[in-house]
């Protein structure tokens, strides 16, 4: 698939990055091969924040979470959002949708049943990566 633009929720991102060999992380790859990832302040913010909780340090060390955020940014356009949604149930997701919208987004990955409940999103799927992998393949 090309031009591929994918936005993947914190929670799917933080299980690629502490479980090398599940769905989340074959997926994540899988968009590094075939797309790009659509990141905003908010979302690469949230992911770092997210990551660095003490209870994680058992699963990632320093160095690794550094490198997994970096491989993030090397695989993802920065996108501007410049739209406002409070459709999600959880406002929390709401700058996922946000994110898609405004970067123009193939799909949104997640495996938050928030997001998952509004597939499609003004014409976005909303994938889990299991979905997602299948989409691709």
């Amino acid at each position: 698939m090309t031009n591929l633009k994918v936005v993947f929720d914190t929670g799917v991102l933080v299980s690629a990055a502490l479980l090398p060999n599940s769905l989340p992380r074959q997926a994540l790859e899988c968009a590094y091969t075939d797309g790009m990832l659509l990141v905003s302040d908010s979302t690469l913010l949230e992911l770092r924040d997210v990551l660095q909780r003490s209870r994680f340090q058992r699963y990632i060390n320093d160095i690794e979470r550094d490198e997994f955020l970096a491989g993030i940014i090397r695989h993802s356009i920065p996108t501007l959002v410049n739209v406002t949604i409070t459709e999600c149930r959880d406002v929390k997701d709401n700058k996922f949708l946000e994110l898609a919208v405004s970067g123009q987004a193939t799909c949104i990955v997640s495996s938050d049943t928030d997001l998952l409940v509004l597939h499609p999103f003004r014409g976005i799927p909303i994938l889990n990566p299991r979905q997602f992998l299948n989409m691709l393949h």
